[in-house]
């Protein structure tokens, strides 16, 4: 794509915003970073973007680089060829609708990314699972070829790696419904929807619109590329009727056809023909949901074209990922599991499905307009003390009250929580984190409250 002399808005900093307007920068484009905050700091901002840029791309095809902060300046309107959101910025704004309005097209760092990069993109999206399933197929294709880059919401922008694909690489990428609302021409090798519940419906405002951007993954596919769905999932199961793509299922429940699926305690891989992959036993990852996600896993690989020896091999060594029923310490008899990764019910749903012992929980946090019914319903006797913080505790203890469970305490600091659950837990108990909310407010990402966490256990 030809960026030289184009005016290109970057819209929102963080790691993001800095990372497109970096690529911007390398292929030619005067670009005005902006950003609501006005006590950032513009000129380490402007400097880290140039620092970076200048060392991905000779001179010569540089553009400019400025960075504008606080009121958005509408003269500015008039100027741009095109703007590029940051995932956490809401595409409804006042501000992007006059753009669009006057037909300046909308992008995201995804669809910037895809537009200006080489190689296949094998894509994974669903409310649940998306960074262990991207860390795990990152891990089969790193086995496989040379050339692979694991990218998206999984902390390494797309757009940051641009300038190092070639032809021959796989670019393996967690995608949010924030990013995937804003693809127009972004068309994946090989796509997944792991499952859709409800999440972030504060963004979407509606479940329509949600399950909507989740499904715009596949909108640019055609007949000879793959999209992999969870069979068990009833949206999805309708969706793949629908989808342009040759459709293959997962499933935890049943055989299936053509796709993979659990065969008791096998998972099989079923084309042409039922092979199977390796027994759950082997696997260093733990629930019925870590099966899923191999299994999603195990269906993008192979349709890609991977070795069956080389995808069973990768399984068997694949450990999990960070904050994601994570096993941290057993402490005076105390087992404690970081689970941070568990932002909404649904996932947190999966951590206490994980848990064998007596728990004590910790949830609470964000608020993005959740229901927590299901999630309350599905303690099942295992969760012995509820301790709520953040700006949901009051909702969610109504809705623990209301469903008949009363063992809840509040606490007015993540410390002050943890130190509950030392004094509750007993031995042969554990202590999980699984707050099924998100952790601003209070942190700034799902990574820094499970750190604290850590770091408490390892201080006892």
């Amino acid at each position: 794509m030809d960026l030289k002399g184009k005016k290109v808005l970057v819209f929102g900093s963080g790691i993001s915003g800095e990372a497109a307007a970096g690529l911007l920068f390398c292929n030619g484009a005067d670009v005005v970073l902006y950003d609501g905050n006005e006590k950032l700091d513009a000129g380490r901002i402007k400097d880290e973007i140039l620092q970076e840029g200048r060392s991905k791309a000779p001179e010569e095809t540089h553009g400019t680089v400025s960075v504008v902060l606080g009121d958005f300046p509408e003269a500015l309107l008039g100027e741009l060829d095109l703007t590029v959101m940051s995932p956490g910025v809401p595409t409804d704004l006042p501000i992007v609708e006059k753009m669009k309005a006057k037909d300046i097209p909308v992008w995201g760092e995804i669809e910037l990314a895809y537009a200006c990069g080489k190689g296949d993109v094998l894509a994974i999206t669903g409310t649940n699972g998306k960074t262990t399933t991207t860390s795990l197929l990152g891990q089969i294709m790193k086995n496989y070829k040379e050339s692979v880059f694991v990218v998206g919401n999984i902390g390494n922008p797309y757009t940051s790696v641009v300038q190092d694909t070639e032809e021959d690489s796989v670019i393996v990428a967690e995608m949010s419904s924030f990013q995937l609302e804003t693809v127009h021409r972004f068309r994946p090798r090989v796509s997944a929807i792991l499952n859709i519940t409800p999440d972030h419906l504060n963004r979407h405002h509606t479940m329509e619109a949600y399950i909507a951007a989740k499904e715009r993954i596949a909108e640019n596919q055609m007949a000879d590329d793959f999209c992999v769905l969870n069979y068990e999932d009833e949206v999805l199961r309708e969706f793949g009727e629908k989808v342009g793509a040759q459709v293959l299922y997962f499933s935890s429940r049943r055989k299936l056809n053509r796709g993979v699926y659990l065969d008791g305690k096998t998972i099989i891989c079923h084309f042409d023909e039922p092979v199977p992959v390796c027994d759950t036993d082997e696997l260093q990852i733990l629930g019925t949901h870590n099966y899923e996600n191999a299994m999603a896993a195990v269906a993008m690989a192979y349709a890609y074209g991977v070795p069956i020896n080389v995808i069973r091999e990768t399984l068997k060594c694949f450990a999990g990922v960070e904050h994601r029923i994570e096993f941290v310490a057993e402490k005076n008899g105390v087992a404690y599991y970081n689970d941070s990764k568990g932002t909404n019910p649904d996932a947190a749903i999966r951590g206490i499905q994980a848990m064998n012992r007596p728990t004590v929980l910790i949830g609470g946090g964000y608020d993005k307009e959740s229901s927590y019914d299901e999630w309350i319903r599905a303690f099942g006797g295992k969760v012995k003390k509820l301790v709520l913080i953040g700006a949901t505790r009051e909702k969610i203890a109504e809705t623990a009250r209301r469903l008949g469970f009363n063992d809840i305490v509040m606490a007015d600091s993540f410390e002050e929580a943890f130190e509950r659950c030392v004094e509750y837990a007993q031995p042969g108990d554990a202590v999980l984190l699984s707050p099924a909310c998100a952790s601003w407010g209070m942190f700034k990402n799902y990574e820094e409250r499970g750190d604290k966490f850590k770091q408490l256990v390892e201080q006892l």
